[in-house]
């Protein structure tokens, strides 16, 4: 049983060696593991939970770099799908701090492996037993990976699942994936009908429920069913809110090299929260340090952080536990 399984987007993510310049002007690059529900996996992983993914990566180089980081990092590779007729996807990424980092997507159009996976391929059996199922909003933007992600979701219902286990549905919303915002809505929309925990920026909780205030957005989530929704906020901090707690975690700050993977780290260690009992204010606390770790470094994956220098960063901020 995992502990943490997540399903969806996988790539190699080239990320460049010369700093604070265009791609046309860089030398050298290093290649990372990337993708966020892989990357979420490998967050939890370095928190020693057991972790996977259901992804699909080319039969070619390029995957067999994927699924042999995944094990390195401790997350199996299991339930990575070889798909013989395409090729694993590529992310090149600028790096321009403290805001600029523009992504390239290669081998994701017309379609990319892990949106060609299938409902036959997912071992349906894991997904209802994982303590937490972990999907993403760009995981339901194009079939038939939509069907198959719906049909793990059908597999475990809200109503059946136990008190340790959650369905986290992140709201993760890249336009340039969907042929317009209302589909992405309409996908949110039913998704919502599995979580029980929604994760989002305000532009993304705004695809999935309409804009508004922090608090109007998650009042709609929680309407929708989910126990916890959690809006992040920006330079104002993380808010979740449940039937019964409203709770605002400030921000860390730190110097941005590189603001890609702070996402995925937040996520990674907020189900390591979420698994470990803690109260909601520490989880939120524990995951905007891991977030920040990795905000202040190059790479996303080999970044993301061990729970001792998590707590470390909020100790030297005076929040400690």
């Amino acid at each position: 049983m995992y502990e943490l399984l997540t399903m969806g987007r996988i790539s190699v993510d080239v990320y460049p060696n010369d700093i604070g310049v265009g791609l046309e002007d860089v030398e050298t690059f290093g290649k990372f593991l990337g993708g966020s529900p892989s990357n979420v996996a490998v967050a939890a992983a370095k928190y020693g939970h057991k972790t996977s993914v259901i992804t699909s990566v080319g039969n070619d180089p390029f995957g067999v770099f994927l699924r042999r980081e995944l094990n390195r990092y401790g997350s199996d590779d299991k339930n990575v799908i070889v798909n013989n007729d395409l090729q694993t996807c590529v992310t090149f990424c600028a790096i321009k701090p403290p805001e600029d980092f523009p992504l390239y997507f290669y081998g994701r159009f017309p379609t990319a492996p892990d949106l060609q996976i299938t409902k036959d391929q997912v071992d349906l059996d894991a997904v209802k037993n994982a303590k937490i199922f972990w999907t993403t909003l760009t995981g339901l933007c194009q079939e038939p990976a939509r069907e198959a992600q719906l049909a793990a979701h059908a597999a475990r219902p809200r109503e059946d699942l136990v008190e340790d286990q959650h369905t986290i549905l992140d709201l993760d919303f890249r336009p340039m994936f969907w042929a317009n915002p209302e589909d992405a809505t309409a996908a949110a929309k039913e998704s919502l009908k599995y979580a029980t925990i929604a994760i989002g920026n305000r532009e993304e909780c705004a695809t999935a429920v309409g804009d508004g205030t922090p608090d109007e957005q998650a009042d709609r989530l929680l309407e929708a069913g989910v126990k916890i929704a959690v809006v992040k906020m920006g330079a104002q901090g993380v808010m979740a809110k449940t039937a019964t707690e409203r709770i605002v975690s400030a921000p860390v700050p730190v110097e941005t090299a590189n603001g890609l993977g702070a996402g995925d780290s937040f996520g990674g260690a907020f189900t390591h929260g979420i698994l470990s009992g803690w109260p909601l204010q520490q989880v939120l606390d524990f995951a905007n340090a891991a977030g920040a770790i990795v905000a202040s470094q190059i790479a996303c994956s080999e970044a993301m952080p061990v729970e001792s220098e998590v707590k470390a960063l909020l100790e030297e901020r005076g929040r400690g536990f």
